[in-house]
């Protein structure tokens, strides 16, 4: 067993790969060779600092992109696979991602299991059964592409925060651990707000942590970049964050069916449109528009994304 609590996603990565590298065991999974740790039981107790600062790993624009896929509740492969060219490979036959976890957070057998949490804790917030099951039995029946890496999540409100509890069958830690801790602490903020609470730890277990052969000098890499200073986003907007929610993954389908990214209405919370602009910024570069990118960088409100600006695009 191997547990580690930091401050923010950079250090949970450190010393994860670090570990990994070490002391993994050598595995051959169905994918290549792979060195892991089993039992693996990683805290955060800053989920706004979800940011890997890398230059390696920082790579805020797909986080969003696979949130605001995540959030329409689709499993069409296409517009994920216009940020994250590897979910062509998960894709079946129809173009359906059988993994999507969009589906199953909202609309599991009928069900919107995040409204049903957010219900749940409103009705009691000591309760134990505000779980979201995103792994099915059903899903190693047939030989799918790809299925669900992510077990459940189980929230806890606790002196007034909500706490996370992650279970996790199987995770890369140099592909998939960011992507994953991004979008689940992005979750655990929004239901937060929708119950008015603070936002507490959040713990990511693992059953198989891995790093890939064909990673390895890639992660060893990121090792050798240093120890980076933490990158907080800014706290979401209080009140009910579903409406901005809305907004935010209408714009990201208008922004990849092509629409001016200058153009778009980004109304609302700062927060939301800076999120907005990051998405409206890659489309921008996409493309080769360089003269708009510098404009659309004068208009972010919060500072925390400059470092990644600045590593994209140049200083200002």
């Amino acid at each position: 067993m191997y547990l580690l609590s930091e401050s923010s996603l950079d250090d949970l990565m450190r010393g994860a790969v670090e570990a990994l590298i070490t002391t993994g065991e050598q595995t051959l999974p169905t994918k290549g060779p792979a060195r892991e740790l089993r039992g693996v039981v990683l805290e955060l107790t800053n989920p706004r600092a979800r940011l890997s600062r890398s230059e390696t790993r920082g790579r805020v624009v797909s986080c969003i992109a696979e949130l605001c896929w995540y959030l329409s509740g689709s499993d069409r492969v296409e517009p994920i696979n216009f940020y994250l060219s590897h979910y062509r490979d998960c894709a079946e036959a129809d173009g359906s991602v059988h993994a999507a976890y969009g589906p199953r957070l909202f609309s599991f057998d009928g069900t919107n299991q995040v409204q049903l949490v957010i219900a749940r804790l409103k009705k009691q917030a000591f309760s134990r059964k505000a779980v979201i099951q995103l792994f099915d039995h059903k899903d190693i029946l047939e030989p799918y592409k790809h299925v669900p890496c992510t077990c459940l999540l189980q929230f806890f409100v606790r002196s007034s925060r909500l706490e996370v509890v992650t279970y996790m069958r199987s995770n890369d830690a140099y592909l998939g651990l960011p992507h994953d801790v991004f979008a689940f602490t992005m979750i655990q903020e929004l239901i937060a707000r929708s119950l008015g609470v603070g936002l507490g730890a959040y713990v990511h277990m693992i059953g198989s942590l891995h790093l890939y052969e064909t990673n390895m000098a890639k992660a060893q890499a990121f090792l050798d970049e240093g120890w980076q200073s933490a990158i907080e986003m800014p706290p979401m907007p209080l009140g009910d964050p579903w409406p901005a929610v809305d907004a935010l993954i209408a714009t990201e389908k208008s922004l990849r069916d092509g629409d001016d990214p200058l153009a778009l209405n980004m109304a609302g919370d700062a927060y939301w449109q800076d999120l907005a602009r990051l998405l409206s910024m890659f489309r921008l570069q996409h493309s080769r528009r360089d003269a708009d990118i510098a404009v659309l960088r004068q208009s972010f409100s919060s500072s925390a994304y400059d470092v990644f600006l600045n590593d994209r695009f140049g200083p200002e």
